[in-house]
């Protein structure tokens, strides 16, 4: 089973402090959020601030920006930042110049396409003190406005009015040691903006094309890690890199599928990377195609065990590895599938192991990649059983969040959770894991509509409503959004009014009344509406029907409100239309009674033709009894109101008593019941009066019957809300007949029989 360790106060402390800024960090003044005067936070406090910010902007679609948020930190005095990760859009120039006068050591911008040259200038605050910098994906980020103020004329032809920054190097960064200018935009004259920076250790230039290398060598005693993915690369370059002796990281790897690349690497580039680079304990060929067999034939392949002795790789060029690698990079290559590879670890597509460590490594930079990679997985846990699930599941988690806006992850991350959350798996998903893939979901419904299938259907993996209820609005708002009258993918809708459904099935009436005033009633009566132009009674039209009964249980809003958008008219109409429909005549049934138990609603329900209507319905045998226990508990209601209430002429009230009475005997006291009562109250008010017999013995019938099938149950829920006092009055009332009192007596004979079996006799 998987940790449910609760989380520490640092973090509880800090995610109440980031949605409660004006009250904790900060006061509001002039609709600005400004700096409490008496904060004095260490940087490790005030870095997690800022790191979990991003996480929460990122993440919790709940969760709002702040459009002063950096401002707080503008003062290392009091509030002293280190180390901050920030990414995508959250991130502008006027954000980083808040934050100027600190000094950061470590600085990750990625993909923070909003900011600017301005930027650039901001980084200089740094230059000091700056160790590891990180510009991954941020594009803008070299371009500036060209003349300023002065180019309206050019403006009209480039409403950008941006050129390529052609001043700015790295002089002054006399510490920086970790740089990546991954996916910078091309044209940026790399060796020049390198070159004042004398002692490189990591250098990634990601995407970036450049023809000569040769200013890489001047770091060929410092370089330990330099990055070259979907660089297209020559034999200059190779003979470059191999000159950089102390790389322990080497990754060439590249997308086979983004464009052409002329480089094949060969059995001669692979021999002299591993002689040259004796240091070496990571590298990274993914999707390349190998131009020459590397590798020994299945003939020559040493029997037994797969070992990582080099001496007995199945890829020859690297048996001259003085040990194994701790990282090989070998995904979308023929090269993975060998049996011995001297690597630890290895990223390929040959099975469930290399396959995470694929998603594993690319996940942060790589999206392209991490999407195919998440495919396999996706294949592996639909038709294999999946080995590493909690790994597997972390891994998709986290691409998920790191990629929300990717829809390629989206969709295959969305189709992954589905098969890793099934009940299969359940025992080994802690609470916490299981309320990260629901927040996933819900941020991928909400970002595109063609994952929302998927996500309908991981959700049918929890229990409903209880694994849902920490997001409870949140879920019904979109499943709302997916029944919009227009859809027309009927699968979808049938996934989400089941959601729906289950979601309103056991909770309590706040909730319901809150969902009913989201829209939940309406939306529920268009869709059956639909389907009644379209003639079809489907299960979206069965489940919309069985979503309003559980919505409308003891909750006199939602009641009301499906009276007030035609409801009656719908239920008519679906029984002229259906006639045989013997389950959608149930949920309709059952929803008129929860209907009839509001008092003040009933006198729309005293009409000749609805009267008329539930008294036919007295003698149906559709569903067992639970159609005509249905009208009867309807009527029954209507009937206790009094002779004084009856508005209608036909059919006269003695008529439908002598139908109800006839009904009740007819059915078989103990008939299993598709029924499930919260509380016996509605029926419990119907017992201590005389103005309705009948109306009195349903319910002591109901009673009688749910006791006796399902003791354990309904025994315990009778005599906790008092019915047995209750019953005893009955039987003392002279109005009562005499078969409700033996009843009566039978019901309390069960209760006390149950009362006695189960009490607890130990000392």
């Amino acid at each position: 089973m998987a940790s449910d360790t609760p989380e520490s106060l640092m973090a509880l402390c800090t995610d109440f402090c980031l949605r409660n800024l004006d009250g904790t960090l900060g006061y509001l003044l002039d609709k600005e959020t400004l700096r409490h005067p008496d904060i004095f936070l260490p940087s490790e406090i005030c870095d997690q601030l800022v790191n979990e910010y991003v996480e929460l902007v990122s993440a919790a679609c709940t969760f709002e920006p702040h459009e002063t948020f950096f401002s707080l930190f503008s003062d290392p005095r009091s509030t002293r930042l280190t180390r901050i990760h920030l990414r995508e859009d959250l991130v502008q120039d006027q954000d980083l110049e808040a934050i100027r006068k600190q000094d950061l050591v470590e600085l990750y911008l990625t993909n923070c396409e909003k900011l600017s040259a301005k930027s650039l200038q901001t980084l200089r605050s740094f230059s000091h003190s700056l160790v590891s910098l990180s510009l991954f994906g941020c594009a803008n980020i070299f371009y500036e406005e060209d003349n300023p103020g002065g180019c309206e004329d050019e403006c009209l032809v480039n409403p950008t009015c941006q050129v390529l920054v052609k001043d700015f190097t790295f002089e002054g960064f006399s510490r920086l040691r970790f740089l990546n200018l991954g996916r910078m935009i091309d044209g940026v004259p790399v060796d020049s903006l390198l070159r004042p920076l004398n002692s490189l250790a990591a250098l990634d230039l990601s995407g970036i094309q450049t023809s000569d290398a040769t200013f890489l060598t001047q770091w060929k005693d410092s370089l330990m890690s330099l990055v070259l993915y979907n660089m297209d690369l020559s034999e200059d370059h190779i003979r470059v890199i191999v000159q950089l002796h102390k790389l322990r990281h080497l990754d060439i790897s590249r997308d086979r599928l983004s464009s052409y690349y002329k480089f094949k690497l060969t059995r001669k580039v692979l021999s002299l990377l591993v002689q040259k680079l004796g240091n070496l304990m990571s590298l990274d060929i993914s999707g390349h195609m190998i131009l020459e067999n590397c590798s020994i034939s299945k003939m020559d392949e040493e029997a037994g065990q797969t070992s990582t002795d080099p001496s007995k790789s199945s890829i020859m060029p690297f048996r001259a590895l003085k040990r194994p690698l701790q990282f090989l990079g070998l995904f979308e290559t023929s090269l993975c599938r060998l049996t011995h590879i001297p690597a630890y670890k290895v990223s390929g597509d040959k099975n469930e192991e290399q396959v995470l460590n694929a998603i594993e490594a690319y996940t942060e930079h790589r999206p392209e990649i991490t999407s195919r990679a998440i495919n396999l997985l996706f294949d592996i846990a639909r038709i294999e059983r999946c080995n590493q699930l909690l790994r597997a599941l972390k891994l998709v988690i986290t691409a998920l969040k790191c990629h929300k806006y990717d829809k390629n992850i989206q969709v295959t991350g969305s189709a992954a959770l589905f098969y890793l959350t099934n009940s299969e798996y359940r025992s080994e998903q802690s609470v916490k894991l299981r309320r990260q893939v629901i927040q996933v979901v819900l941020n991928g419904m909400e970002s595109y509509q063609e994952v929302q299938r998927n996500c309908c259907l991981t959700l049918c993996n929890f229990s409903i409503p209880e694994e849902l209820e920490f997001q409870y609005r949140r879920v019904n708002e979109l499943l709302l959004g997916i029944l919009s009258p227009t859809r027309q993918d009927e699968s979808i809708q049938r996934i989400a009014v089941h959601l729906c459904n289950a979601l309103v099935c056991q909770v309590d009436n706040d909730h319901k009344e809150a969902v009913g005033k989201m829209g939940f009633v309406v939306t529920m009566l268009k869709l059956i509406q639909k389907k009644l132009l379209d003639k079809t009674c489907d299960q979206v039209m069965e489940f919309s029907w069985s979503a309003l009964w559980n919505i409308t249980d003891e909750t006199p809003d939602n009641c009301e409100m499906f009276l007030n958008f035609n409801g009656m008219k719908l239920f008519l109409d679906c029984l002229k239309e259906f006639p045989e429909k013997q389950e959608l005549h149930r949920n309709m049934l059952g929803l008129l009674g929860n209907v009839a138990e509001v008092k003040e609603l009933r006198p729309q329900l005293m009409t000749s033709q609805f009267i008329s209507v539930f008294s036919n319905l007295l003698e149906s045998k559709a569903d067992g009894i639970e159609v005509s226990y249905n009208a009867c508990g309807v009527l029954s209601h209507i009937m206790f109101d009094g002779p004084e209430a009856w508005g209608v002429c036909e059919p006269q009230r003695a008529e439908v008593e002598e139908r109800m009475w006839a009904a009740i005997q007819s059915w078989d006291i103990n008939s299993r019941r598709n029924i499930n009562y919260r509380s016996f109250e509605p029926i419990l008010r119907l017992l201590p009066q005389g103005i309705s017999p009948v109306s009195q013995h349903w319910a002591t019938w109901a009673l009688y019957n749910l006791v006796s099938v399902y003791p354990d149950k309904y025994c315990p829920l009778l005599i906790k809300e008092g019915g047995m006092p209750l019953l005893r009055d009955l039987i003392k009332m002279a109005t009562a007949r005499q078969e409700t009192k033996e009843m009566a007596r039978k019901v309390i004979e069960h209760c006390s029989n149950f009362r006695e079996e189960n009490m607890d006799t130990s000392r």
